[in-house]
């Protein structure tokens, strides 16, 4: 901002210093000037100098909103900055409510079945968000994380050809920097930047012995020394020209000279290895030059980040052999004598395997078996259902911190060891499947539990797969209204408050009834699972639908759109946030009403867009969306509607079987077994007294 800002000139020198409101200094040039008052009546005076430096400070200045660069249009006083924060369409909060939901032990349950078969007859709440959760959940477990042994083997991708420095390729040429060394197109030399059979052996190697080697890492070492040894090589071309050009200026001078002159004996052409006088790791002699020619840092530097090929190369040793070790060179063995004086801690508690003694134990060994020896049913260990086996691994996990086949010690003393085999129909899965992609198709089936409970000390929170996340955005004004209704009136009170089921639905009774409305007007509460969203639809009386029925035979006609628009932007202006958001999409009359009431009741936000180039790049840019929140009508307080009580449905539950006693018998613990008649306390303490 402070660059597109105006230059402010330089106070006078007497103006600089002078904060007084009736500054009667006289009027000099470049000393001081009059004293004014502020031009928007905030009430402040000034010397006239300081007019562009008060204009950063004035109440009454119109400026922009803070979140202007987030897609706020307003332009108000200064004064009025904070107050507007509170509802400033770019001021938008995600709702951070978490809820977590296990998965069922027994989903064939008689009421989990018959939920699902009267699906489309009643909408319950709790059922509707319990789907919506386990979609979510389906959509994000991934199998390769539980089954890793159950993917698909990867096609290797094809083998890159390797080229020895010492052999000749032909139609290959020697490349450093980008650049023929030879000039021509049938150079000889091999292959520089890619890695020499060497270098390929001591990475094979080296990962035996030390792990899993940074390929990333290899390979830019690698093409480093290939354009050092590429150098070599040219500096080796280059001298080789250089001598044949003098060998042709000696032989054109000796041909020059006349007959009977001294002629200078011919030298003998050496031939230096260049190889020897690099500084890569492989090149014989290279920690010695290294020590006469660089500084002790620098080649400590050199032996902390080139250690592991050097080591490879043989230039050194992996560790100093004994007859050069100047301190344990000379040790002589010394017999240890152990000393056992470990105790079991009276803490300690055996559990019943390890009771009994080891003379009395029977023999066991260790051996392979499997569902064959079990004598067991093709139903039995037949196929197993993927959603079931797969949130019990996840569960398992949740709990106790790993999976079940993995090993546990179980005290001190002991491992548990298990192996766990699993028959799907569908494996081997792809690498990247989720659960939701493997049970597309079938019939709908709930897997998590109906009722919620709050973020527990029972799981890693971070890495938790059955947390599930409100993620809904809202104004800063709207967000208390959201969160008192949604979570803390409804959500956390679906088990038994605000929606009520029968005491025998552990028997598979479906019947539920919603005790909580409105204290204000009759409205029914839904959950509509594409949004992921409650909402509150008023009830309509009676008459209005006797009449709308007695009418039915008439023509149908829009009456509403045929209001004038600013009738119908006044009917739109008392409706609630997810009720505009709807009707905006009935008509294009509708979205331009919507539309005006969006800078007053909607919100904007930035939305991403990945744009890929033709060479290869990716740019991510935003677009500023205006929309409306998923906020029903705020509900100040609720009262218990005219349901009726529970015990008349018990009535004629078919569930709820009454047992008739006909015969006397005896109550329990009446009598003690002599057939006395036991004391009370009551009994009791009257007797002391």
């Amino acid at each position: 901002m402070s660059r597109y800002r105006r230059s402010v000139p330089k106070l006078h020198r007497h103006c600089e210093t002078c904060f007084n409101r009736r500054c009667k200094a006289s009027i000099e040039v470049s000393v001081s000037c009059m004293v004014i008052n502020c031009r928007l009546l905030c009430g402040a005076s000034f010397h006239m100098c300081k007019e562009d430096e008060h204009s950063l400070l004035c109440p009454n200045e119109k400026v922009p909103c803070l979140n202007s660069h987030y897609g706020c249009p307003f332009t108000m006083c200064r004064s009025r900055l904070a107050k507007h924060l509170e509802v400033c369409p770019a001021s938008v909060v995600c709702c951070s409510m978490e809820w977590n939901r296990w998965p069922l032990e027994n989903p064939d349950a008689p009421l989990y079945t018959n939920l699902l078969k009267e699906l489309h007859e009643q909408e319950s709440l709790d059922l509707s968000m319990a789907l919506r959760d386990q979609k979510h959940v389906c959509a994000r477990l991934k199998m390769r994380k539980c089954f890793p042994e159950l993917m698909e083997e990867e096609e290797e991708p094809p083998a890159v050809e390797e080229y020895d420095d010492e052999e000749e390729t032909v139609g290959k040429e020697t490349v450093c920097n980008g650049m023929n060394v030879n000039g021509h197109g049938d150079s000889r030399g091999g292959l520089v930047n890619g890695p020499s059979k060497a270098c390929e052996k001591a990475l094979k190697e080296d990962v035996v012995l030390n792990g899993p080697v940074d390929k990333d890492k290899y390979n830019l070492f690698e093409k480093m020394f290939s354009m050092e040894i590429g150098g070599c090589k040219q500096a080796e071309a280059a001298s080789s020209n250089t001598e044949e050009k003098n060998r042709k200026k000696t032989s054109s001078k000796d041909s020059s000279k006349p007959q009977g002159a001294s002629v200078e004996p011919e030298k003998k052409e050496v031939n230096v290895d260049f190889t020897k006088t690099g500084l890569a790791p492989w090149q014989d002699g290279v920690l010695e030059r290294l020590g006469q020619e660089v500084k002790p840092r620098e080649f400590n530097m050199y032996i902390v980040h080139h250690g592991r090929m050097l080591i490879s190369f043989g230039q050194m040793d992996a560790c100093t052999p004994r007859e050069r070790d100047f301190v344990y060179g000379n040790l002589e063995p010394i017999p240890v004598q152990t000393l056992r004086s470990f105790k079991v801690p009276s803490s300690y508690r055996q559990k019943r395997i390890q009771l009994r003694e080891f003379n009395t134990r029977v023999m066991t060994e260790h051996k392979c078996v499997g569902t064959s020896d079990l004598d067991m049913s093709e139903k039995d260990g037949g196929e197993m259902d993927e959603m079931f086996s797969t949130l019990l691994c996840y569960a398992e996990a949740e709990i106790r911190g790993h999976k079940i086949s993995e090993m546990v010690a179980t005290d001190g003393l002991y491992v548990d060891i298990a192996t766990q085999t699993y028959n799907f129909t569908t494996a081997p899965f792809k690498s990247n499947a989720t659960l939701n992609e493997i049970t597309t198709g079938r019939d709908l089936k709930l897997h998590v539990d109906l009722d919620t409970e709050a973020v527990t000390l029972r799981h890693n929170k971070s890495t938790s797969a059955f947390t599930f996340l409100c993620g809904h955005f809202f104004r800063r004004d709207e967000y208390a209204s959201h969160f008192k209704n949604v979570h803390l009136d409804i959500q956390s009170s679906l088990s038994g408050w605000f929606e009520q089921r029968c005491p025998l639905a552990y028997l598979g009774c479906t019947f539920s009834q919603r005790r909580l409305q409105p204290s204000t007007h009759r409205a029914k509460v839904s959950y509509m699972q594409d949004l992921s969203i409650f909402t509150l639809t008023p009830e309509v009386s009676a008459s209005l639908m006797s009449d709308s029925q007695t009418n039915a035979h008439i023509k149908y006609e829009d009456s509403l759109s045929n209001l004038p628009f600013e009738v119908l932007c006044q009917i739109a202006s008392y409706l609630d946030s997810f009720t505009l958001s709807q009707l905006a999409l009935v008509s294009r009359l509708f979205r331009d009403i919507c539309a005006t009431l969006l800078q007053e009741r909607g919100m904007v936000g930035f939305k991403w867009h990945k744009k890929s180039y033709s060479h290869g790049g990716i740019h991510w840019k935003p677009t500023k969306v205006w929309e409306f929140s998923t906020l029903f009508s705020k509900v100040g307080n609720w009262c218990i509607g005219d349901t009726p009580s529970m015990a008349e449905h018990l009535k004629r539950c078919p569930f709820y079987q009454t047992e008739l006693k006909t015969e006397p018998f005896a109550l329990a613990s009446i009598f003690d077994n002599k057939g006395k008649e036991r004391h009370s306390l009551v009994s009791l303490f009257m007797r002391r007294k």
